[in-house]
């Protein structure tokens, strides 16, 4: 259970921190450095001119390599960490630039001031920054709900699922999963050029995901104003969502607030006709981007109270 203290480290550093754009500019991040890495294996391997049979197979082949390479690193480097307090904040500091905590936080955030004051262009332009959708035809509606349904996504797959992760397996888990994040945002895409060479990424993405995704629609709830409309709301509409995972925390965010999402948009010109999640409710508007940046910040709260408690109840044990 060192493992969960190191990641409760973690947590409160990048809360402080952040990743500086001084550090970024200097030496960029963990996972541009992955996505160098990808982007390489897609062009090495990924050639139209093969069968579908053989770019899927080439794909998985190609997405084990990625997963496992910096896997074993981080395998080596726990390795060398000694036991104890010391070796639980060496590695939370290790782990930190894998938790994108304040990161989200910043862009949703960035999103809501130029909205809250009804500068509607800048807040097309922030939201553009965290969604694939067509920015130009969103009203303050779209907008909300954009922002909203981001923030309850990446708090699964940018916080909860890599901390989790890390607190079960240590360094190899919360790098490993990353690794796996980072090929499905890259090439685990329905399009012409990764449909068959994406596929594993994208399969095992879901799997990653799988408890992460019900674990942050369940701290959504439980730190909601209304927990048993956010439950309800996640147990009968998290399945109508398009993806496996991210309609647990967009549902239980919808209901946490009382406002519907997901529903119809429109990407690269052509509309998606979503259901929606919690479709009775009424639209967002810009305030609600506020409560829910606060329902995040109280759902981490409770993350990095569990991971603390974990942590110290099991070294009284090992102690005992």
């Amino acid at each position: 259970m060192e493992f969960a203290g190191a990641m409760a480290v973690a947590l409160a550093v990048d809360a402080v921190l952040g990743w500086p754009e001084q550090l970024f500019r200097s030496i960029g991040h963990p996972v541009t450095w992955l996505g160098r890495l990808i982007e390489m294996v897609d062009e090495a391997c990924n050639r139209s001119s093969h069968p579908p049979t053989f770019r899927r197979a080439a794909g998985a082949m190609a997405t084990l390599v990625v997963i496992a390479l910096p896997t074993i690193l981080a395998i080596a480097v726990q390795a060398q960490l000694t036991t104890g307090w010391s070796r639980v904040v060496i590695a939370g500091i290790l782990a930190w630039p894998l938790v994108a905590l304040r990161s989200l936080h910043d862009h949703v955030t960035a999103v809501a001031h130029p909205l809250l004051s009804g500068d509607i262009d800048a807040a097309r332009l922030a939201v553009s920054r965290i969604v694939g959708r067509d920015p130009a035809g969103l009203d303050e509606a779209g907008i909300a709900r954009a922002s909203i349904e981001s923030l309850a996504e990446n708090t699964s797959d940018g916080v909860i699922a890599p901390v989790l992760w890390g607190a079960v397996f240590g360094l190899p888990g919360i790098v490993g999963y990353k690794a796996i994040n980072t090929l499905d945002s890259m090439i685990g895409h329905r399009t012409l050029r990764h449909e068959a060479f994406g596929w594993a990424a994208a399969r095992i993405d879901d799997l990653a995901n799988f408890i992460p995704a019900r674990l942050t629609g369940l701290l959504f709830a439980i730190v909601s104003a209304r927990p048993a409309a956010a439950f309800s709301c996640m147990m009968t509409d998290a399945r109508r969502h398009r993806s496996i995972n991210a309609g647990w925390p967009e549902a239980a965010m919808a209901g946490a607030l009382g406002v519907r999402l997901s529903g119809p948009r429109v990407y690269h010109g052509s509309l998606a006709d979503e259901p929606w999640l919690n479709g009775g409710a009424r639209d967002p508007l810009a305030a609600d981007i506020r409560q829910a940046l606060k329902l995040y910040r109280r759902a981490i709260l409770l993350l990095a109270f569990l991971l603390l408690l974990l942590a110290l109840v099991w070294g009284g044990i090992e102690n005992a």
